[in-house]
């Protein structure tokens, strides 16, 4: 490949990753706002995971996870958090307290 022919890949390379810049900080934003579905919450989260994987393998131009290996850690993850919150519901109030009258 010439010197004109791989100056133009790198411009298309940093191109990209300036558009999965943008993406990353309008996806991140919009995690920030109040009173959202937490089903479109899900969605952005998984959104911005994809997002920050193909700026390493555009970035890094190393082997990364596949879209089928990133989803499943992800869904992993989502269900050991899920997990992690069922088991720190707070205790059931009409338990017995050592302060009966309290």
């Amino acid at each position: 490949m010439n010197a004109g022919a791989l100056n133009r890949l790198e411009l298309l390379r940093r191109a990209l990753l300036g558009q999965l810049q943008t993406a990353d900080v309008n996806l991140r934003s919009g995690l920030h706002q109040h009173g959202m579905d937490a089903i479109v919450r899900a969605h952005l989260e998984r959104a911005l995971a994809h997002i920050r994987e193909a700026t390493i393998a555009v970035n890094e131009q190393a082997k990364i996870r596949s879209v089928q290996e990133l989803t499943d850690q992800l869904t992993r993850i989502e269900q050991m958090q899920a997990g992690l919150r069922a088991e720190q519901k707070p205790a059931d109030e009409s338990a017995t307290s050592i302060h009966p009258y309290v």
